[in-house]
């Protein structure tokens, strides 16, 4: 093993933390960082032991969640193309994925703020990889005629992050997905 390379996970052991990672997720969305470490161990089904060994501080499981999070949202959009009928239905659905990650990320926004004050970088390259998935969505959007072509990633970008940090939270979740409505029709060719 090459220096510094770190073992791949064994199958239960990539189990286990995605069980972690997928219940600190939906508590830290629900109570913020209120959610305590033994509790979300417990309700990953795992022993507490486990969760600090993948996860040995409260920063290091809020870090891993919030990375964890963006890729799945970032992964989102080919399999979305795939599996929708047309490349506009699979960016509407990509947009609720995006307001789904924003809510989880509020719950975490202190923790966030903490671990960046201390010279951590949980947003490393957060806005690249969001803005190459909303490319790949406009790319194939563009390619049938479904949406304008002088409208750019980063603008879409900037409006979804607009609408997801004016309308966070459970109660505003129906104003956030009728501002995304309006947003994307904004975007559709006129014929």
């Amino acid at each position: 093993m090459a220096d510094g390379a770190e073992r791949p996970l064994r199958a239960d052991a990539r189990r286990n933390r995605e069980k972690i990672l997928a219940t600190a997720a939906r508590m830290f969305t629900e109570q913020g960082l209120d959610a305590q470490m033994e509790r979300i161990a417990k309700e990953a089904g795992v022993g507490s032991a486990t969760l600090y060994r993948n996860f040995p501080t409260r920063e290091a499981l809020v870090e891993a969640v919030y990375r964890n999070e963006l890729a799945h949202l970032c992964e989102a959009a080919p399999a979305l193309l795939a599996s929708r009928n047309s490349p506009t239905e699979a960016l509407r659905a990509w947009t609720r994925l995006f307001l789904d990650y924003v809510t989880a990320k509020y719950g975490m926004i202190d923790a966030l703020r903490d671990i960046a004050a201390t010279g951590g970088n949980p947003y490393g390259q957060s806005r690249e990889l969001v803005q190459a998935a909303i490319t790949t969505l406009m790319d194939a959007c563009v390619a049938v005629g479904e949406i304008r072509t002088d409208l750019r990633p980063a603008d879409i970008a900037a409006a979804l992050e607009g609408i997801a940090l004016t309308s966070a939270g459970a109660e505003r979740r129906p104003q956030a997905e009728r501002l995304l409505d309006l947003t994307l029709d904004g975007l559709a060719v006129r014929r």
